[in-house]
């Protein structure tokens, strides 16, 4: 297998009410794994203009991008495909989700906010997504196998 280096991806930490913004990004219902909004992130561009991007692609919500408070990171060992993201915590700024809004890259298929209970009732990627959602801390969460 063909060594690749790791991609590069921003994902964000929004709360609004106590509640966590998820998106599902398996059309048809094929997974029922959950994770925070964002996705890859361009050469030539911030971080933060990158997460702004992705969320507002996934959403249609504007956001605020703040400090780093996570950094997780998977691989699938068939493919050799390995992922490292940063996740930052966020402030909406404005918008609301809509069930109408559509992804223009027709990856994010669902998304919504979930409470914390709703949270340990789902399948969430990386298992540590909630504990730092709901908490101040800054977390590694380190390699593991990818989950589909």
């Amino acid at each position: 297998m063909k060594e690749r280096s790791p991609r590069l991806a921003v994902r964000a930490i929004l709360m609004a009410e106590d509640r966590l913004l998820l998106v599902n990004a398996y059309s048809g219902g094929r997974s029922d794994l959950w994770c925070a909004p964002g996705g890859g992130a361009r050469a030539g561009q911030s971080l933060p203009d990158n997460l702004r991007r992705e969320i507002h692609e996934e959403t249609g919500l504007s956001i605020e991008v703040g400090a780093p408070c996570l950094v997780n990171e998977f691989h699938d060992p068939k493919t050799g495909f390995h992922q490292v993201e940063v996740f930052f915590r966020c402030t909406l700024v404005a918008g609301q989700l809509r069930a109408d809004w559509k992804d223009p890259e027709g990856v994010v298929t669902d998304r919504r906010f979930f409470t914390r209970a709703e949270c340990a009732q789902i399948r969430i990627k990386p298992s540590s997504l909630a504990e730092v959602a709901w908490s101040d801390s800054v977390v590694y969460d380190p390699l593991e196998l990818i989950q589909r």
